[in-house]
């Protein structure tokens, strides 16, 4: 693991460093954090929800050139995205970072890596860690460290730099996501949260009573003690070992039934309750449920996901790359799923307009509708019969002009 030279040299002036400052007074000591509404299953489904979304997107290594975007498919770092490090996938790897976002706001991710005799970095791992807290130092020369404890008492100081940091929910404390104190900030959840549990346990508690007592058997004789038992056990064998749905008794007895009238909360209630707790992760219910319109998964890309895909390849970038990389303008950018929003229709309208204007692979056709793709049909562009002509015309006239500039000139 390439540790850098930061941690030397903290080490070394270890008496020299303190707590990193802020402006806001409070000691950059972060404790790895509430977790008490993920006890709820609407928090958890939609958490997975956003989880399973965000894992579908695509990260590339990009190079900008001019105004194009051109994918590096080839280089160190472009492969490091595609396997991560040597026990996890792509997607166990991002599905891991997310969670640790959604749960504590704030997700780290250590870059292993090595250096060559000319001092450049050649990157061999990405593992996302899970610290119990956080401390932000610094050094006589204003250089950030972050020191990680885990739960088996372990510590570790890092350069800031060298640490990829994603944040959920910016905003307050200079370092951290969430509230001032780097935690989820989770005080208005909770009391929804608590309004849902009340509701459940009433409607238990309903349930239950639905099952309990739910007539009388009155006796028109005065029995003693002993009597009644013997009576009460006989009823009660009558109850286990009958099958037909009735209940034989002598003209002694007179069955009364009780009218249990059970309220259970009503749909709309529910309903309310399950939109409020999801309004405040950022996904609705026919996103949850699966029941969703073009038009809904798109307001749901925009609002939840794209701002944290956007957000991560940043933090990626921030880290991965040197200025002089970024410089000639390398970055990671995270893709969508392709062609996520539109159905069968709405490709076939969007390959009109790329295969008439040759502007996409027919390999790329076939996959976008499910299908194979084809080996004779590698490095094809899928061209219309028109693009084709006037391709054909195009070069027919170029060659004429050629053959009539040499015939002038001889």
């Amino acid at each position: 693991m390439g540790l850098i030279d930061f941690i030397n040299k903290f080490k070394k002036t270890k008496s020299n460093v303190s707590y990193a400052k802020v402006l806001n007074g409070y000691t950059p000591i972060f404790s790895q954090f509430g977790q008490d509404i993920y006890a709820s299953d609407v928090v958890q489904q939609g958490i997975a929800c956003l989880v399973t979304e965000l894992t579908k997107a695509n990260p590339f290594h990009i190079k900008q050139v001019g105004s194009d975007l051109v994918p590096a498919d080839n280089s160190e770092i472009q492969k490091l995205l595609e396997q991560p490090n040597e026990r996890m996938t792509q997607t166990d790897f991002f599905e891991k970072v997310y969670w640790q976002l959604f749960l504590n706001y704030n997700a780290f991710i250590i870059p292993t890596y090595y250096k060559d005799i000319k001092g450049n970095k050649h990157y061999t791992g990405l593992y996302p860690i899970q610290p119990t807290n956080v401390t932000f130092l610094q050094d006589p020369e204003g250089k950030l460290g972050i020191e990680f404890t885990f739960s088996n008492g372990y510590k570790t100081t890092l350069a800031y730099s060298d640490v990829i940091h994603i944040r959920y929910r910016y905003s307050i404390n200079e370092f951290m996501g969430g509230n001032e104190f780097g935690q989820p900030d989770n005080k208005a959840l909770l009391k929804t949260l608590e309004l849902n549990d009340t509701l459940l346990q009433g409607v238990a508690k309903a349930l239950k009573s639905s099952f309990s007592i739910n007539g009388v058997i009155k006796y028109n004789t005065l029995m003693d003690d002993g009597k009644m038992e013997k009576n009460i056990q006989e009823i009660e064998e009558r109850l286990a070992n009958n099958e037909s749905g009735f209940l034989p008794l002598d003209i002694k007895g007179e069955y009364i039934p009780l009218q249990n009238k059970i309220q259970l909360v009503d749909a709309t209630t529910l309903k309310f309750i399950d939109e409020k707790i999801l309004r405040n992760i950022g996904v609705s219910l026919p996103i949850l449920t699966g029941d969703y319109t073009k038009a809904q998964y798109e307001a749901f890309y925009q609002k939840s996901l794209e701002p944290i895909l956007k957000r991560t390849g940043e933090s990626f970038t921030m880290t991965i790359f040197t200025d002089r990389e970024k410089g000639f303008r390398n970055k990671i950018m995270m893709y969508p799923h392709e062609l996520i929003f539109m159905d069968t229709s709405q490709k076939i309208e969007l390959f009109d307009v790329l295969v008439d204007s040759a502007s996409c692979y027919k390999n790329e056709l076939r996959t976008a509708f499910g299908m194979r793709p084809l080996q004779e049909l590698a490095g094809q562009i899928a061209m219309s019969s028109n693009k084709a002509n006037a391709e054909n015309n195009k070069v027919q006239n170029e060659q004429n002009q050629n053959n009539g500039g040499n015939e002038n000139e001889e």
